[in-house]
């Protein structure tokens, strides 16, 4: 199957991108998880500076994914160069306060010391829209990675470039290969991915009905999820 990204002011096909075989899916996730038992046992302090990285990247580039947003799904380029500094401001701020948020918890119990303990899952699948192309992933991943787990993002087909986009910007700030990787698929793909056993936790953001597709795969094999869905 072949997605394609077009412009929607004028129609014009920009790009076609081959959907990816199931043995590069396969392949993916395997990376994935093996990129998981590394980034796991990194320390705060390095998932921050990759991730101050990131926020850097974003700013010196700007105005090139403001551009990518406007020719992909329409948004004003002043919109996207805004959306772009909101990602960065997202990866600054989780930079500097995980640790903090992830910090054991004492509790009171009546044994000699009790707590509660934060861990990474292992690699997390995200499901999300076209509306805001980088927001919308940026604010799951930028948590997620400094938590210690690894993203694999199915994108809305019609962004595909702004999603090959999103991963060169972790690419480019250092991250280690399969911390966080883009999925070339149409939505079919989705239930078996969010079936998979190696994906450990699933995130979208989209309709009631596609949530309940997704809940419902994912509550079979007792997985965790997170829904953001369609109001009245």
């Amino acid at each position: 199957m072949v997605l394609r990204s077009v412009n929607p002011a004028t129609g014009q096909e920009l790009e076609r991108f081959r959907e990816f075989t199931k043995a590069q899916v396969d392949a993916a996730i395997d990376r994935a998880v093996r990129a998981f038992a590394k980034w796991r046992r990194t320390d705060f302090s390095e998932r921050a500076e990759r991730m101050h990285a990131v926020a850097a990247g974003l700013r010196a580039r700007k105005r090139r994914y403001g551009e990518a947003m406007a020719r992909e799904m329409g948004k004003p380029i002043r919109e996207g160069i805004a959306e772009t500094e909101k990602c960065a401001w997202a990866a600054d701020y989780f930079a500097d306060n995980a640790a903090a948020f992830l910090a054991d918890e004492a509790i009171p119990t009546e044994a000699s010391r009790s707590f509660v303990r934060y861990e990474p899952i292992g690699p997390i699948l995200a499901v999300m829209p076209w509306n805001f192309p980088f927001w919308q992933v940026f604010r799951f991943a930028t948590p997620n990675l400094m938590a210690g787990n690894v993203a694999l993002l199915k994108h809305a087909s019609n962004v595909m470039r702004c999603s090959l986009e999103i991963e060169g910007v972790f690419t480019e700030a250092g991250f280690s290969k399969g911390v966080f990787q883009s999925l070339v698929l149409g939505s079919g793909a989705i239930p078996p991915l969010v079936r998979d056993p190696r994906i450990r936790g699933v995130t979208l953001t989209g309709s009631d009905a596609a949530g309940a597709a997704v809940g419902g795969d994912a509550g079979a094999s007792v997985k965790k999820t997170v829904l953001e869905l369609g109001g009245s």
